[in-house]
Protein backbone atom coordinates (compact mmCIF):
# COMPACT_ATOMS: atom_id res chain seq x y z
CA UNK A 1 0.00 0.00 0.00
CA UNK A 2 2.88 2.46 0.69
CA UNK A 3 4.22 1.96 -3.14
CA UNK A 4 0.97 3.92 -4.11
CA UNK A 5 2.17 4.73 -7.16
CA UNK A 6 2.04 1.13 -8.37
CA UNK A 7 -0.93 0.04 -7.64
CA UNK A 8 -4.07 -0.52 -10.42
CA UNK A 9 -6.96 2.30 -10.43
CA UNK A 10 -9.49 -0.10 -8.98
CA UNK A 11 -6.59 -0.95 -6.37
CA UNK A 12 -6.15 2.60 -5.64
CA UNK A 13 -9.95 3.71 -5.19
CA UNK A 14 -10.01 0.72 -2.75
CA UNK A 15 -7.73 1.68 -0.48
CA UNK A 16 -8.66 5.89 -1.09
CA UNK A 17 -12.59 4.70 0.43
CA UNK A 18 -10.95 2.70 3.07
CA UNK A 19 -8.84 5.34 4.65
CA UNK A 20 -11.37 7.99 3.88
CA UNK A 21 -14.20 6.15 5.87
CA UNK A 22 -11.53 5.43 8.50
CA UNK A 23 -10.33 9.07 8.66
CA UNK A 24 -14.43 10.24 8.66
CA UNK A 25 -14.86 8.38 11.67
CA UNK A 26 -12.16 9.59 13.32
CA UNK A 27 -12.78 13.45 12.93
CA UNK A 28 -12.07 13.78 9.42
CA UNK A 29 -8.92 14.14 7.07
CA UNK A 30 -6.90 16.82 9.41
CA UNK A 31 -7.98 14.86 12.36
CA UNK A 32 -6.32 11.44 11.05
CA UNK A 33 -3.31 13.12 9.32
CA UNK A 34 -2.27 14.53 12.93
CA UNK A 35 -2.46 10.99 14.41
CA UNK A 36 -0.70 9.69 11.77
CA UNK A 37 2.20 12.40 12.34
CA UNK A 38 2.05 11.71 15.97
CA UNK A 39 2.58 8.08 15.55
CA UNK A 40 5.49 8.92 13.05
CA UNK A 41 7.26 11.25 15.90
CA UNK A 42 7.05 8.97 18.72
CA UNK A 43 10.11 6.85 19.78
CA UNK A 44 9.87 4.03 20.34
CA UNK A 45 7.79 2.71 18.01
CA UNK A 46 3.68 3.21 19.67
CA UNK A 47 3.45 -0.65 18.89
CA UNK A 48 5.77 -1.71 21.30
CA UNK A 49 3.80 0.58 24.17
CA UNK A 50 3.93 -1.99 27.31
CA UNK A 51 0.04 -0.78 27.92
CA UNK A 52 -0.95 -1.68 24.34
CA UNK A 53 -2.43 1.78 23.56
CA UNK A 54 -1.49 4.99 21.81
CA UNK A 55 -2.82 8.57 23.41
CA UNK A 56 -2.85 12.07 21.73
CA UNK A 57 -5.25 14.93 22.37
CA UNK A 58 -7.42 14.17 19.05
CA UNK A 59 -7.82 10.17 20.25
CA UNK A 60 -6.51 6.94 21.40
CA UNK A 61 -5.26 3.89 19.82
CA UNK A 62 -5.82 0.37 21.81
CA UNK A 63 -5.18 -3.10 21.12
CA UNK A 64 -5.26 -6.14 23.14
CA UNK A 65 -2.09 -7.61 23.35
CA UNK A 66 1.45 -5.83 24.17
CA UNK A 67 3.64 -6.64 21.16
CA UNK A 68 7.17 -6.95 21.23
CA UNK A 69 9.86 -5.64 19.61
CA UNK A 70 11.66 -8.45 18.19
CA UNK A 71 7.92 -8.99 16.79
CA UNK A 72 8.13 -5.44 15.39
CA UNK A 73 11.33 -5.90 13.32
CA UNK A 74 10.41 -9.24 11.96
CA UNK A 75 6.92 -7.38 10.76
CA UNK A 76 9.17 -4.36 9.08
CA UNK A 77 11.48 -7.21 7.63
CA UNK A 78 8.67 -9.26 6.28
CA UNK A 79 6.93 -6.02 4.78
CA UNK A 80 10.12 -5.33 2.54
CA UNK A 81 9.31 -8.76 1.10
CA UNK A 82 5.81 -8.22 0.47
CA UNK A 83 6.09 -5.44 -1.11
CA UNK A 84 8.47 -7.36 -3.79
CA UNK A 85 6.29 -10.44 -3.38
CA UNK A 86 2.61 -9.06 -2.64
CA UNK A 87 2.80 -11.75 0.54
CA UNK A 88 3.88 -11.21 3.81
CA UNK A 89 5.12 -15.03 3.68
CA UNK A 90 8.32 -16.32 2.18
CA UNK A 91 8.16 -19.23 0.49
CA UNK A 92 8.14 -22.26 2.90
CA UNK A 93 11.66 -23.06 2.07
CA UNK A 94 13.40 -19.77 3.18
CA UNK A 95 15.07 -20.09 6.48
CA UNK A 96 13.41 -17.14 8.20
CA UNK A 97 9.66 -18.63 6.60
CA UNK A 98 9.33 -20.06 10.86
CA UNK A 99 10.09 -16.59 11.99
CA UNK A 100 7.36 -14.93 9.79
CA UNK A 101 4.87 -17.24 10.45
CA UNK A 102 4.92 -17.29 14.24
CA UNK A 103 4.78 -13.14 13.82
CA UNK A 104 1.60 -13.54 11.23
CA UNK A 105 0.25 -16.29 14.16
CA UNK A 106 1.17 -14.09 17.41
CA UNK A 107 -0.38 -10.94 15.97
CA UNK A 108 -3.42 -12.28 13.90
CA UNK A 109 -5.95 -11.76 16.84
CA UNK A 110 -5.13 -8.22 18.07
CA UNK A 111 -7.77 -5.76 17.53
CA UNK A 112 -6.79 -2.29 17.21
CA UNK A 113 -9.50 0.34 18.09
CA UNK A 114 -8.92 4.25 17.36
CA UNK A 115 -11.27 6.50 18.95
CA UNK A 116 -11.74 10.46 18.20
CA UNK A 117 -11.63 12.31 22.52
CA UNK A 118 -14.44 13.99 21.25
CA UNK A 119 -17.91 11.30 20.23
CA UNK A 120 -18.75 14.61 18.01
CA UNK A 121 -15.99 13.99 15.84
CA UNK A 122 -17.06 10.71 14.99
CA UNK A 123 -17.49 6.75 16.18
CA UNK A 124 -13.79 5.39 15.45
CA UNK A 125 -12.95 2.42 13.74
CA UNK A 126 -11.27 -1.10 14.77
CA UNK A 127 -9.39 -3.23 12.08
CA UNK A 128 -7.04 -6.09 12.38
CA UNK A 129 -3.13 -5.88 10.97
CA UNK A 130 -3.44 -8.83 8.63
CA UNK A 131 -5.30 -9.55 5.71
CA UNK A 132 -5.24 -13.58 5.34
CA UNK A 133 -6.20 -14.36 1.67
CA UNK A 134 -4.99 -18.33 1.86
CA UNK A 135 -3.42 -20.69 4.10
CA UNK A 136 0.14 -19.47 1.71
CA UNK A 137 -0.80 -15.98 1.38
CA UNK A 138 -1.28 -13.40 3.93
CA UNK A 139 -0.91 -9.73 3.23
CA UNK A 140 -0.70 -6.21 5.65
CA UNK A 141 -4.34 -4.74 6.06
CA UNK A 142 -3.67 -1.39 3.97
CA UNK A 143 -5.00 0.30 7.31
CA UNK A 144 -2.57 -1.04 9.70
CA UNK A 145 0.34 -0.61 7.20
CA UNK A 146 -0.81 3.24 6.49
CA UNK A 147 -1.74 4.05 10.54
CA UNK A 148 2.13 2.87 11.48
CA UNK A 149 4.50 2.32 8.83
CA UNK A 150 3.37 4.39 5.38
CA UNK A 151 4.69 7.88 5.07
CA UNK A 152 2.49 10.63 6.07
CA UNK A 153 2.50 11.98 2.01
CA UNK A 154 1.56 8.72 0.90
CA UNK A 155 -0.93 8.49 3.03
CA UNK A 156 -2.26 12.43 2.39
CA UNK A 157 -2.18 11.03 -1.93
CA UNK A 158 -4.54 8.12 -1.05
CA UNK A 159 -6.79 10.09 0.84
CA UNK A 160 -7.19 12.69 -1.82
CA UNK A 161 -7.14 10.30 -4.71
CA UNK A 162 -9.47 11.59 -7.66
CA UNK A 163 -10.74 8.86 -10.22
CA UNK A 164 -9.69 10.16 -13.61
CA UNK A 165 -12.33 10.33 -16.00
Amino acid sequence: MCDFNTLTHEEKLLHHQKLLNCANAFGGKNFFLQLLEAIRENKPHPLIAGNSEFNIELGTITWNKVIFNDKLQLLIKARVHEGKQNNLLPDKEAKNYKKILNVIRTLKPIVFNVKPANKEDGIGFFFQPFDIIDENTTKLNPLFDALFFCSVDTVKKVLNYEAKA
